[in-house]
């Protein structure tokens, strides 16, 4: 049962995230990325961390989201244009190659990484992994500096969405 719910929810992920890239309107990239999210979320309960599930909904579906959303609903963008033919050209040949070349990189190491797994002999997770009282210690304290630098981001990139919303008069 575990594993077909596994197989249900890696192939979601996947088709989801491919199509988020494949989609000319933004719109549906968006709720594409969503559902992107709600899949590896099923994924997080099925590695028996819910904490990191609810917290993947909650901050990325709920929050993120919604920002993405409210930004490609502000700037009104009803398609992705096509490059200009200066951008094509500057990309060309060169682009293309760089392009294998990464391609080529992340398959080998793709392919490294599950060599690894035959190799490798895993242990038990430690069983206070999910306890939210230990988590949210670390974050407000070990963690404290980049959990207020990333609210900071958020907030600057929020500004930033008005600022190139906002109509000239």
């Amino acid at each position: 049962m575990e594993v077909a719910a596994f197989y249900i929810f890696a192939a979601i992920t996947i088709v989801a995230s491919l199509l988020v890239v494949g989609q000319r309107n933004p719109m549906y990239s968006v709720m594409l990325l969503i559902t992107s999210f709600g899949g590896l979320a099923g994924l997080y309960i099925l590695l028996d961390a819910p904490f990191t599930a609810v917290t993947q909904i909650i901050i990325y579906a709920g929050a993120i989201m919604v920002l993405f959303l409210f930004v490609v609903m502000l700037l009104n963008v009803p398609r992705e244009e096509p490059l200009p033919a200066a951008a094509a050209q500057l990309i060309g040949p060169t682009g293309l190659k760089i392009g294998v070349v990464l391609s080529v990189l992340i398959a080998a190491q793709l392919v490294w990484a599950l060599m690894q797994i035959g190799t490798r002999s895993f242990t038990a997770p430690p069983t206070d992994i999910s306890d939210v009282g230990n988590i949210g210690r670390a974050l407000f304290t070990d963690h404290a500096f980049a959990f207020e630098v990333t609210s900071v981001l958020i907030l600057v990139a929020m500004v930033g969405a008005i600022v190139l919303a906002r109509k000239e008069h």
